[in-house]
């Protein structure tokens, strides 16, 4: 078997090391219960992620309607070639959301860097990952970062005076509300420092049944990645919700050019969380998150309020997916 480049490249071994900047779950219940008593109730898209949720969602990426990941990986071959020729190599690579580990392999391959931090709030799938890709590539630094990629954190001090690469695949960006992408990208900008770049993925605007489709696929995985955001939830902060006292529900918005994710409700309940009662309704919805569809200028201008400069950028021939390499100013 072909040993990955980055091996055979190199020389000397390097360093693996896990930096822990996870909020207390204090925090973490303080922020659900916000949610739940607002109105409409709303849990954020990161709960999702615990170790099933990041196994769903894995799942998820191969399921025949869901083109997001496949299609933009199709790009990959066009891109990440382009991408070395304006970079180079020997950088630091920082992936925000330790997805797919094919994605993020292929990087490594392409762009060589010296130094791989990976940023997750699941820990447990992070160090897996993260483990797994150091045993592979042994001379690649690999310093893993357990934090709320949302919330400000630090690059390690390691890492300080290396050429940055952000990488944010599988269109994320639209999870946020438009002026919270910004406020995040703005965040990114200083965090990679002026001159980083970064490479995000971003799901375009198009018919509304391939949107739908790639929501509520025919085999049910992404309805019950939904409904484990409340397994997550219990198991992590002992919250006492009932996944079975609600069900998947995601639409198209076309006013605002968002596919949106529900949970709704099946019937009156109360639940128990940190020792108070939260009441739903029968059909009451608590959204679980957004997924924002841009247009190519309109992608350009929320980067550029987010302290970004569009380098160079790719498309399939359908425009489903742009990849785009910005650059902070």
């Amino acid at each position: 078997m072909m040993m990955p480049r980055a091996v055979r490249q190199a020389s000397q071994p390097a360093e693996y090391r896990l930096f822990d900047q996870l909020p207390p779950p204090s925090a973490m219940l303080d922020e659900v219960i916000a949610g739940l008593t607002q109105q409409p109730k709303r849990i954020a898209p990161k709960f999702f992620y615990d170790e099933r949720g990041s196994r769903l969602f894995e799942a998820i990426t191969g399921l025949p309607e869901y083109y997001l990941t496949r299609t933009e990986m199709g790009l990959f071959d066009a891109c990440l070639p382009e991408v070395h020729d304006r970079i180079g190599g020997g950088g630091c690579l920082v992936e925000y959301g330790a997805g797919s580990s094919v994605k993020i392999r292929r990087l490594l391959e392409e762009l060589q860097p010296r130094t791989y931090l990976p940023v997750d709030i699941s820990r447990r799938h992070l160090e897996q990952s993260a483990q797994a890709l150091h045993a592979d590539y042994p001379h690649l630094s690999v310093y893993p970062i357990c934090a709320d990629m949302t919330a400000p954190f630090e690059l390690p001090a390691v890492v300080a005076g290396l050429d940055k690469l952000g990488f944010y695949p599988g269109s994320s960006i639209g999870n946020f509300e438009p002026g919270d992408a910004q406020a995040f990208l703005r965040q990114v900008a200083t965090t990679l420092g002026a001159g980083g770049r970064l490479l995000i993925g971003v799901d375009r605007k198009k018919d509304v049944n391939v949107l739908e489709a790639a929501y509520n696929d025919s085999a049910g995985i992404t309805a019950e990645f939904n409904l484990n955001i409340l397994r997550h939830l219990n198991s992590a902060l002992a919250t006492e919700i009932d996944p079975a006292g609600f069900r998947h529900r995601a639409d198209y918005n076309e006013e605002s050019g968002c596919v949106q994710m529900f949970l709704e409700c099946v019937k009156d309940q109360s639940s128990r969380v940190d020792g108070r009662i939260i009441d739903f309704a029968e059909g009451e919805l608590v959204h679980t998150e957004n997924s924002y569809k841009y247009g190519h200028e309109q992608f350009a201008d929320l980067a550029a309020g987010g302290g970004f400069k569009v380098e160079a950028s790719w498309s399939d021939a359908d425009a489903y997916f742009t990849l785009f390499l910005l650059i902070a100013q």
